[in-house]
């Protein structure tokens, strides 16, 4: 049974960082696609970034570039995303997610697996 558990979230200033950790089992990195999403008050889901393929190819959003990393530990079956410069309108909750088949550009509904969340608040 595939199963994802976030961790990490909390409250932090604008400029802050934090990182997310999702600890997987019933799979490996390399059998299936991973990746994080974000869902803010009042706006739909979006993907912000993953990981495809066996080599390992990153997908990241054009807003969180350069401030977001996507990254896994084999070793400890986990996938994190480290977040600097967070911004208040980063405030959303957090899900990382896993799939088996999974294009490029790492579309939600290709996505099987979820995590149940956990909540990133930026104040200003």
């Amino acid at each position: 049974e595939v199963q994802l558990v976030e961790s990490g979230g909390g409250s932090v200033q604008a400029g802050g960082s934090l990182r997310l950790s999702c600890a997987a089992s019933g799979f490996t990195f390399d059998d299936f696609a991973i990746g994080w999403f974000r869902e803010a008050p009042g706006k739909e889901r979006e993907g912000i970034s993953c990981i495809v393929g066996s080599d390992g190819d990153t997908y990241s959003a054009d807003d969180v570039k350069g401030r977001f990393t996507i990254s896994t530990d084999n070793t400890k079956n986990t996938m994190y995303l480290q977040m600097n410069g967070l911004k208040p309108e980063d405030t959303a909750v957090y899900y990382c997610a896993a799939g088996v088949e999974v294009a490029a550009d790492c579309p939600e509904q290709e996505f099987d697996w979820w995590g149940q969340g956990t909540q990133v608040t930026v104040s200003s």
